[in-house]
Parts: structure tokens; sequence; C-alpha cells
């Protein structure tokens, strides 16, 4: 065997206390069970668990992913942020459709969600970003995600200067930027079990939105 297959092997999976789940006490709705986890997980020391992983498809329905930080999780939606002319806002904008999974580990837990997809407003957009760090700025005014990049020097130069302008202009305008909302049509949690007896929850929107959503559990 190889070094890289004596790793996997090697790797053991929760291997601490999980916390319990009924299910019968989950809320009507997923957004309210979504941040009480979110704060569980904060407070068991899970490293960065504002991060998520981001599918889309593209024109021709290829699966992509990445991993982009969660800005808001409110009654519209879950947020995210990105460049419009980004890979990510190019499938956007031609399948307005994404899935979300959160993960865990700290707690052997896992969030996902499917819906559609919707673009804030410039002024939303322009709050966000304005919200967040100096560095978030430069790299927002750096702009230009996703292309090729012919060499590191290049990207330290536009770099230097982006930082030096958001220093200067703590409110300079990056038009591209875009604030992005998953309207959820399904969200599901996961609570891990050391004995494989996970347990899944699963919010689906029913067809009239007044009458709520309807919650299942799925085997595992």
């Amino acid at each position: 065997m190889t070094d890289f297959h004596h790793a996997l092997r090697s790797l053991r999976v929760w291997d601490t206390a999980l916390p319990s789940f009924d299910p019968a006490s989950a809320p009507p709705e997923p957004l309210p069970l979504f941040h009480d986890w979110f704060t569980a997980a904060v407070a068991a020391g899970q490293t960065e668990p504002h991060t998520l992983s981001l599918a889309t498809a593209d024109e021709d329905g290829r699966p992509d992913v990445r991993t982009v930080m969660l800005h808001d999780a409110d009654a519209r939606g879950w947020h995210f942020a990105s460049h419009a002319g980004s890979a990510k806002g190019r499938q956007l904008a031609a399948r307005p459709e994404a899935a979300l999974g959160f993960y865990w580990p700290v707690q052997g837990r896992q969030v996902r969600i499917r819906g559609h997809v919707t673009t804030g407003t410039p002024e939303e957009a322009y709050e966000d970003l304005h919200a967040r760090t100096t560095g978030a700025l430069a790299a927002a005014l750096v702009g230009r995600q996703s292309e090729v990049l012919d060499s590191p020097g290049t990207l330290a130069e536009a770099s230097e200067a982006a930082w030096l302008r958001a220093e200067a202009e703590p409110d300079a305008p990056a038009p591209s930027w875009t604030l992005y909302v998953v309207e959820p049509a399904e969200v599901e949690f996961f609570q891990g079990d050391a004995r494989r007896r996970h347990l899944r929850l699963r919010y689906r929107r029913t067809a009239s939105p007044d009458a709520g959503w309807t919650r299942e559990l799925l085997w595992p």
C-alpha cells in the first residue's frame, strides 16, 4: 500500500462524543434549527463553521463545486456573495439553482440545502461587502475572479494596488460584487451516530406556500 492509502485507512470518523438529536422536537420550519445547530457548532469549537460547499451547474449541465462563506441565513434564504463574472456567477445566471452543504465534524452534523437562487439589490451587495474586512474589499476590487492568470507576480501587483485603494477609499464600490440568496426548497439535517444509526430529517417546502413545510425522516 502507498503512503496515501495507509494514511487514508488510518483515519477515524467522529472520534468524540456526539450530541443527541430528537427529530420529534424539531421546529416546524428549518431556519430556527439551522440557527441552533450553527451556534452549537461555534460553541463546540468547530473551525470555520461558516464555510460551506456550493454546488452549481454550467450551461451544459456539468456540475461544479467550491467552498464559500455564509453571509447570512434569514427568512429569505441562505446568503453568499461573489463576482457576477466569476464561474459561479455565470453558472447561476444561466441556471439559477444551487445546493449548499455544511459539515461540522466536531458534532457529526451536516446540513444540506437545495433551492432557487436570486440576487440581492446593488445596495445590499454594497452593504454586504463594506461590512467585511479591508482585505475582503481589496480582493473584490482586484476582481477578474476565475480568469486565466499569467503569473503570481501579476496577481501580487494587482493585489497591492487594490489594498492601497481599499485603505484610501474604504467606501470604494466593486460593481460586479453580487449578493446571492438560495431560497430553500429542501433542507436536510444529518446527525451522525457512532453505531451508524444516523438520523436524517428532511424539510420539503409544500406546493402551497401557506402550508409551510413537510418533515420526514430518511434512512441513513
